[in-house]
């Protein structure tokens, strides 16, 4: 069975949104579009949420999700407990983001990279596996409640 992928946009992302859809069906993944469905201007923070919230229940490994600059769907995807959400705008910081980082939402700034180096990214992103090792610790101190400086 195809591994399922919520995907969601804001209007900025909408166009970049449809031909990752069709990179993804042609990879042999299940693009899931949680939206939006046009360039009409919406709210970004709508489209993280419903995506973050599938990859932190476990509805789905994980997501993408695409606007602008990438940065207001990441900080909003990134309130979900256990969402790692990272802006990518190459491939080797795709590569880095699930090597060393787990990453397992991939944000796209729609507005700074190509259609072929989001279909680039967009691979190398899905083909990069974790390390784990050394990574792991690192990825158990995010999750952690912060403390105070003592």
């Amino acid at each position: 069975m195809a591994e399922r992928i919520p995907i969601g946009s804001d209007h900025a992302g909408f166009a970049l949104k449809q031909q990752l859809i069709n990179e993804l069906r042609a990879e042999g993944y299940q693009p899931d579009d949680l939206g939006t469905h046009s360039t009409e201007s919406t709210d970004y923070p709508d489209f993280a949420h419903a995506v973050a919230s599938q990859v932190e229940h476990g509805e789905a490994a994980r997501g993408i999700l695409l606007c602008g600059t990438g940065l207001g769907m990441a900080y909003a995807a990134n309130r979900h407990p256990g969402v790692r959400a990272a802006v990518v705008w190459s491939p080797e910081v795709a590569e880095l983001a699930r090597s060393h980082n787990d990453a397992n939402v991939l944000v796209l700034p729609a507005r700074f990279v190509t259609e072929a180096e989001a279909v680039t990214i967009l691979r190398t992103w899905l083909q990069t596996p974790f390390e784990g090792g050394r990574h792991n610790r690192r990825i158990a101190k995010i999750e952690q409640e912060p403390r105070p400086n003592a």
